[in-house]
């Protein structure tokens, strides 16, 4: 049976304009004037009229941390999928790392995929990762089913997932330009970062100050620069997660323009959050690459007004709350990591109203970039007749609290609680059903793995 939902805010990809939005078998049939509904034998009682709320297509993040075979006490698929229906994504690509075993073969790869079965409120995929050790195992890995691969030039924080040397990333490149996927990388090289931990080591590691200055630009710039240039030599499809400093915009803006396949992404936390108001001991600000200066934050979003950085995912990394180490307050004893699936999009679309943004670039940047990377730019973040009817109805004028019990994910800790933020989902559809609808998840997870055809 067909149903419609009729708004004055549709966000197609030619634009947001009243419309009607069919819905079908669970697929998208139609996105049509309100006047043509009528031929599509639609019931009036199969009708929603929602007025001024907007209907966005479901959001794609591509950064997630679900950690799930071997460290759900940290997330796991249940309760990351569920935060990510109450925050408006309908698709989420894991990171390989962090979880156990690492997502580096396919045997690991299908122990993801046993972990997952039944549990997923969203639609789901898993990155590979190119390690020290995994050459063998890149091609096995795009057949296997996953959209790309990750990789860091420095130690991650957890040891199973080994940082990838110079060396051993030049080994892997020919397979990986050979399966045609994206690289992703964590763009910072260790050999700053030593020479700055020289000089704050003694410092007060419970300033913010301290643990900022423990991760300079440099750290960034050279990776960049690495990237930039193996990029040009192999000829493979390069992105960079979590751009942290402005300072590499004109790298990326000069390397763009002589047409090397890079792409880029920034998070909510850089974009929202400034260096100067994180208070003394607060460690749930801590990431890596970290939060930087004000001037810094405004420059990322001149980033995205150029498309320089084209798209804008969470790196939503969870931990238990003692990891955190609140108690004590040192930034350089407490895991890094920001949980935000919840909360991104009103995050983003409050500093997006600052800015005179629409919700067309906010869905460019949150869904159809996203899932361009993934390499189902055919399937998510766009509503198009014939696709899956993944979709989001969003109040951009409401204003909430940021309070622990809108944070679905498994440990209450963020340090976006007590913000005031611009934005409400009101629901979120998988396949014309309600995941998520007026602040309740449905009982029954619906999501499921999407694979590249």
């Amino acid at each position: 049976m067909a149903q419609a939902y009729v708004s004055n805010r549709v966000v197609t990809p030619t634009g947001t304009r009243a419309a009607a939005l069919v819905v079908e078998g669970g697929r998208i049939r139609a996105v049509c004037a309100a006047e043509e509904l009528a031929g599509f034998g639609i019931a009036a009682d199969d009708i929603e009229d929602l007025g001024d709320l907007a209907i966005l297509p479901g959001l794609v993040d591509t950064h997630v941390h679900i950690n799930e075979p071997g460290r759900t006490e940290w997330e796991g698929f249940y309760t990351a999928t569920r935060a990510a229906a109450a925050g408006g994504y309908t698709t989420l690509i894991d990171m390989p790392l962090n979880c156990l075993p690492e997502t580096t073969t396919v045997a690991a790869l299908e122990a993801k995929r046993e972990a997952a079965a039944g549990q997923c409120y969203v639609d789901w995929m898993s990155w590979g990762g190119a390690v020290a050790d995994n050459q063998a195992h890149i091609l096995p890995l795009a057949r296997a089913g996953v959209p790309g691969y990750k990789c860091f030039l420095i130690y991650p924080g957890c040891d199973g997932f080994t940082m990838i040397d110079q060396q051993q990333l030049v080994a892997s490149l020919p397979a990986i330009a050979e399966s045609g996927l994206p690289l992703l990388v964590h763009a910072e090289l260790a050999g700053p970062i030593d020479r700055a931990m020289t000089m704050v080591r003694y410092a007060d590691w419970t300033k913010y100050p301290t643990y900022l200055a423990s991760r300079p630009d440099e750290a960034e710039l050279d990776a960049i620069r690495l990237m930039i240039r193996l990029c040009r030599e192999y000829k493979f499809r390069l992105h960079i997660v979590h751009l942290a400093t402005a300072q590499a915009l004109d790298l990326l803006r000069e390397a763009r323009a002589e047409g090397l396949p890079i792409t880029v992404e920034s998070c909510p936390h850089y974009l929202h959050f400034t260096a100067e108001q994180i208070p003394d001991g607060a460690t749930e600000f801590k990431c890596a690459p970290p939060i930087r200066s004000g001037e810094n934050r405004e420059a990322l979003w001149q980033g995205l007004r150029e498309g320089v950085i084209d798209m804008i995912v969470t790196d939503h990394s969870p931990c238990p709350p003692a990891m955190k180490r609140r108690e004590e307050g040192r930034f350089d004893l407490a895991w890094g990591g920001i949980a935000s699936l919840s909360v991104a999009l009103p995050v983003i679309w409050s500093e997006c109203r600052a800015r005179g943004f629409s919700l067309d670039d906010l869905v460019r940047w949150m869904g159809r970039a996203p899932a361009s990377l993934a390499g189902i730019g055919d399937q998510a973040g766009a509503l198009v007749a014939g696709r899956d009817a993944n979709f989001v109805i969003f109040d951009p004028e409401a204003e909430f609290a940021v309070e622990a019990d809108r944070l679905h994910f498994r440990h209450k800790v963020s340090p976006y609680l007590g913000e005031t933020l611009q934005g409400v989902v009101r629901g979120t559809y998988l396949r014309g059903e309600a995941a998520f609808r007026e602040g309740n998840l449905t009982k029954t997870p619906r999501g499921r793995e999407l694979r590249l055809s």
